[in-house]
């Protein structure tokens, strides 16, 4: 399996990204798939995960202003973030494989750079 992540970037305080993850190869037994980030200095955190029936599970610190979708006939996954604040800049990873959307799958992207400031 191969994750392809994509929309990432500099953005000031209050604004908004979106980001994109494309999922290639032995596809068809992931269930769950989602994003995790990890700013310096810290360990990689779980932002928001998604089953392909639409079950979620995000961070109390996102919750509120990031949405993530899925597109299952494209392979894709997505996270809307609005009401971006500096403590959000991170290296964003996508993250696929098994069911749940309260643990990591086994699939990891290279990860994309989110940067909040003025």
């Amino acid at each position: 399996v191969q994750l392809e992540e994509s929309g990432g970037g500099l953005v000031q305080p209050g604004g908004s990204l979106r980001l994109s993850c494309l999922a290639s190869g032995s596809i068809f037994s992931i269930i769950a798939m989602g994003w995790y980030r990890q700013a310096p200095g810290k360990e990689r955190e779980l932002v928001a995960k998604i089953t392909s029936g639409d079950t979620t599970n995000y961070a109390d610190s996102v919750k509120g202003r990031f949405t993530i979708s899925r597109d299952n006939a494209k392979n894709t996954v997505y996270l809307q973030m609005n009401c971006l604040k500096p403590e959000d800049t991170a290296v964003y990873y996508c993250n696929a494989g098994g069911a749940s959307v309260y643990y990591s799958g086994n699939y990891w992207g290279q990860g994309t750079q989110v940067t909040v400031s003025s």
